[in-house]
C-alpha cells in the first residue's frame, strides 16, 4: 500500500519575461502566483524602471539590462515607470499553488 497517494507536491515558482519595449510594458503573465519570478528585460534605449508601491518593487533598468523580482503578496499590482508615469501595468497575483 502506498502512503503517499493522497499527498499533492507544492507548485513549483514559474519564471516570466515581460519585455519594455518602445515605451510601453509588454504584456503582462496570466496565472501570476506568489513565489514566481518576473524577469524584467529593457530593450528601449532610454532608462525605465519597474515600480510597484503596493508590491513593495522598485527596480532601475538601463537601457538593454534586465532586472528581476519575486513576487511576495497575492493581489492587484499597479506596476509603473518611475521616469515615464504613463507607462503603466497590472499584475494579478494569486495566493494559491495549483500549478
Amino acid at each position: 500500500m502506498t502512503l503517499l497517494a493522497g499527498l499533492t507536491r507544492p507548485a513549483e515558482a514559474a519564471r516570466y519575461t515581460v519585455i519594455i519595449q518602445d515605451m510601453a510594458f509588454g504584456k503582462a503573465p496570466a496565472s501570476l502566483q506568489v513565489g514566481d519570478t518576473i524577469v524584467w528585460q529593457n530593450k528601449d534605449i532610454l532608462e525605465h524602471s519597474a515600480t510597484a508601491r503596493s508590491g513593495g518593487f522598485d527596480i532601475d533598468l538601463k537601457p538593454g539590462k534586465k532586472g528581476e523580482v519575486t513576487l511576495k503578496r497575492a493581489g492587484q499590482l499597479e506596476v509603473f515607470c518611475r521616469y515615464h508615469p504613463t507607462m503603466t501595468l497590472k499584475l494579478v497575483v494569486a495566493k494559491g499553488s495549483s500549478k
